[in-house]
């Protein structure tokens, strides 16, 4: 009751606040549009997100609002242009400290608690709801299906009929590192900006880039070619959540889609069976977390796709987009 009293409050704060804010030409262009969120301040200073949208060309009470990953931010236009022509009211939000809604002076990515990203996400969707959707999907990648998941679980009352969650990140893929990181995570609590290599590969990025070995142009100061540094307090934040979410096992009680590649590649250079595997995770960890999300789950291996799988090659991506719109048509979202 007390979190829904708050959530209550939040959502009237929010509507005032988003409501008073306008919309403005997004950088995708076409019709896609944009608009910051003051979310206050916190142990760095001012911080904000950036709410996206491409609205449907038909009149929608549907919607579907997208949450990026690690080292990433909205920029698949093409996914949204496809929700947009199935008649779904396309949002995605730019969290705090990434992509359109770093401030200068900024350390990308920090955070040392995923709920500070519920406000965020609170935000899109009072935005979304403000605009009459009323049938909302959670999507979210990576990271961002982390995000996505832990907030299911922790605000039932959300307004979310369906969650689609693409190549979660429900465990870490450390191999014999992965002992260290408990240790990391107790380290971050009392120390949280002590700096950590997050990798040094750049084969998802090679797979990723036109002019490389992809098909995609982004903005590579917002997604970096080389995976940059994390720090002691983001591993805490990632390593609570994960841990968390197995303690609520079943929490998430809206029908779950969840999407992984058939296998995943561990190399640090590229390959060229980097175009069609997951190098950043375990796609085995990916289902065996999964599996303790809900209860109405729904598993899709994808032959031939990549970590951000709405980024594969043509061929894996045309499939998946009809299975996707076809599973939401079979639960009436």
């Amino acid at each position: 009751m007390k979190r829904l009293n708050i959530l209550i409050t939040v959502y009237i704060a929010l509507t005032l606040s988003v409501s008073a804010q306008s919309w403005m030409p997004d950088i995708l262009g076409n019709g896609f549009e944009m608009r910051y969120v003051d979310q206050g301040q916190d142990y760095s200073g001012d911080v904000r997100c950036t709410i996206v949208r491409h609205q449907s060309p038909v009149p929608s009470k549907k919607g579907v609002l997208y949450i990026h990953g690690f080292n990433d931010y909205f920029f698949q236009k093409e996914m949204a242009e496809k929700f947009a022509a199935h008649a779904y009211n396309f949002y995605a939000v730019d969290l705090r400290k990434y992509g359109r809604s770093l401030m200068p002076g900024q350390k990308h990515f920090e955070i040392r608690n995923l709920k500070e990203y519920f406000p965020d996400v609170d935000s899109a969707l009072v935005a979304m709801r403000h605009a009459g959707c009323d049938t909302i999907v959670l999507m979210g990648h990576s990271t961002g299906g982390l995000v996505a998941s832990y907030y299911m679980a922790l605000t039932p009352q959300a307004p979310v009929c369906a969650l689609i969650l693409n190549s979660p990140f429900l465990d870490w893929n450390l191999g014999k590192l992965e002992c260290l990181v408990n240790a990391v995570s107790a380290l971050g609590k009392i120390f949280p900006d002590i700096p950590i290599s997050s990798g040094s590969g750049t084969a998802y990025s090679e797979s990723l880039l036109r002019g490389e070995h992809g098909e995609w142009n982004y903005n590579t100061d917002w997604k970096q070619r080389l995976s940059p540094k994390v720090n002691t307090g983001w591993i805490r934040a990632i390593n609570m959540a994960q841990h968390d979410l197995r303690k609520h096992k079943d929490a998430i009680h809206v029908p779950i889609l969840l999407m992984y590649s058939a296998h995943s590649l561990n190399t640090d250079n590229w390959i060229p069976d980097a175009n069609h595997a997951d190098v950043v995770l375990d796609v085995s960890d990916i289902k065996k977390y999964g599996r303790m999300l809900g209860p109405d789950i729904t598993f899709l291996k994808v032959p031939g796709g990549i970590h951000d799988l709405m980024l594969s090659s043509q061929n894996v991506r045309t499939p998946l987009y009809t299975y996707i719109f076809k599973w939401l048509l079979k639960n009436k979202v």
